[in-house]
């Protein structure tokens, strides 16, 4: 531990002389390269040190692109900053994949019914409820005034579905970190997936009633076809690359960690140009493999969580670097009360719907610790609202921006530790690799 501290003082110390001393010639190797090499570095002997005192090593990652970035030591510029962000898609296409290759059909089928019961009931129950709260404080709330009570309600409804929702990524990315199998795993896996499809269409919806109650523009058609190309689009396109992949599996099945990351890069340069949603391309991808080919996907699952560490580094890192001190500045104690309120109504919400689903108490009652985190798809929704919304929407989405601060740090935080609660962290480890691979 010592060592790795040493090591990581340093590297800082080292970048901190390469920006004081270097030459204007120098400082223009301050490229990508540079800033990829200290993340890789740094951020690994850090998320080291975290995992030593039980933080996860997401948190770590986390951790050294806020305390290294633009807002404190500036060590990770903006532009540095904006550099390391060109990993976002592969990364998480290869989260995503990694998080179809865990959902095995034939094992969720006897508990399908209980997991869409906790999932509704748990996204609508906070989801109601929160739109109430919001509805009433509006007028205490830093945030302009809609007009008139219904417009409120829109906005409410708009602002509800932006904290309510989930991050599928760091949810993935925390089970994958933590080699971790089992009972709760699988049904946070459930959860935040689902989570993120029902959300997407309310979102739509919530959208739709705003422009209608603040006298807005409103194109129902177009809306629709293209939350319909959004979500069916991108789930059977995933599938047919998924179909596509399996095959190759069946019938070669060399180099497959190689392979399958040229997949992801495939999935993450196609998703945009078709505007599809990444997430739901790679997580599609992914469940075909698991469920045609299985022993070559379990195998595959093992390798390619080996060799994802370099991605999630930087991916999480600039992810670190990127979250706006200044939000949290400006909105850092309503924001912590907002947080505070969503934390109680999910664990609340989760634990009666755990109930009521007849799920085993134990881990099920663990559900809420795992949907906490916040992160992209959130600040990419909130960032149309204000768009379309200026008056009262750039303020909801500097709110938002602080929420999901709070949230991605903390977040994994309390996964890993209701992991750990459930004995899953480490359970797929050498025994089920060296299963997978005499299956195949």
């Amino acid at each position: 531990m010592i060592a790795r501290a040493t090591g990581l003082v340093v590297i800082i110390g080292t970048m901190l002389l390469i920006q004081r001393f270097a030459i204007p010639d120098v400082l223009a190797f301050r490229t990508v390269a540079l800033a990829l090499g200290f993340s890789l570095i740094a951020a690994t002997l850090l998320g080291a040190l975290a995992e030593r005192v039980g933080v996860p090593r997401l948190s770590g990652y986390l951790l050294f692109g806020l305390l290294c970035g633009p807002y404190l030591l500036n060590l990770i510029t903006v532009t540095m900053a904006r550099e390391l962000q060109v990993v976002n898609g592969f990364a998480i296409a290869l989260i995503a994949l990694v998080a179809g290759l865990e959902l095995n059909i034939t094992r969720l089928r006897p508990q399908f019914k209980a997991l869409l019961v906790v999932g509704c009931l748990t996204i609508f129950g906070v989801l109601a409820v929160l739109v109430a709260l919001l509805w009433l404080a509006w007028p205490w709330l830093p945030l302009p005034e809609v007009g008139g009570p219904f417009g409120r309600l829109a906005a409410a409804l708009v602002a509800g579905t932006l904290i309510v929702s989930f991050s599928p990524t760091v949810s993935i990315a925390v089970i994958a970190e933590s080699r971790a199998r089992g009972p709760l795993s699988e049904l946070v896996l459930a959860i935040v997936v689902l989570a993120d499809l029902l959300l997407i269409l309310v979102f739509a919806l919530a959208m739709q009633l705003a422009r209608w109650a603040t006298g807005g523009e409103a194109a129902d058609v177009n809306l629709l076809g293209h939350l319909s190309w959004e979500i069916a689009g991108s789930l059977a396109f995933g599938a047919i690359a998924g179909a596509v992949f399996a095959f190759y599996l069946r019938l070669v099945g060399k180099e497959l960690t190689l392979t399958l990351l040229g997949l992801c890069l495939v999935l993450a340069t196609a998703s945009p140009t078709l505007e599809l949603e990444l997430v739901l391309v790679a997580l599609a991808a992914g469940l075909v493999v698991a469920n045609v080919a299985p022993p070559a996907g379990d195998r595959l699952k093992n390798a390619v969580e080996r060799g994802a560490l370099p991605v999630l580094i930087v991916f999480f890192a600039a992810a670190g670097a990127s979250l706006e001190l200044a939000a949290l500045a400006v909105l850092g104690w309503t924001a912590l009360a907002v947080a505070v309120v969503r934390l109680i109504l999910v664990r609340a919400t989760a634990m009666a719907a755990v109930r009521t689903a007849g799920l085993p108490d134990f881990p099920a009652r663990l559900l809420w610790m795992g949907l906490i985190s916040q992160a992209g798809i959130t600040l990419g929704m909130a960032a149309i609202v204000a768009s379309e919304f200026p008056a009262w929407g750039a303020a909801l989405q500097t709110l938002v921006v602080a929420l999901t601060g709070l949230h991605v740090l903390a977040g994994p935080i309390l996964f890993r530790a209701a992991l750990a609660r459930a004995g899953e962290i480490g359970a797929l480890d050498e025994p089920a690799l060296a299963e997978a691979e005499g299956l195949s």
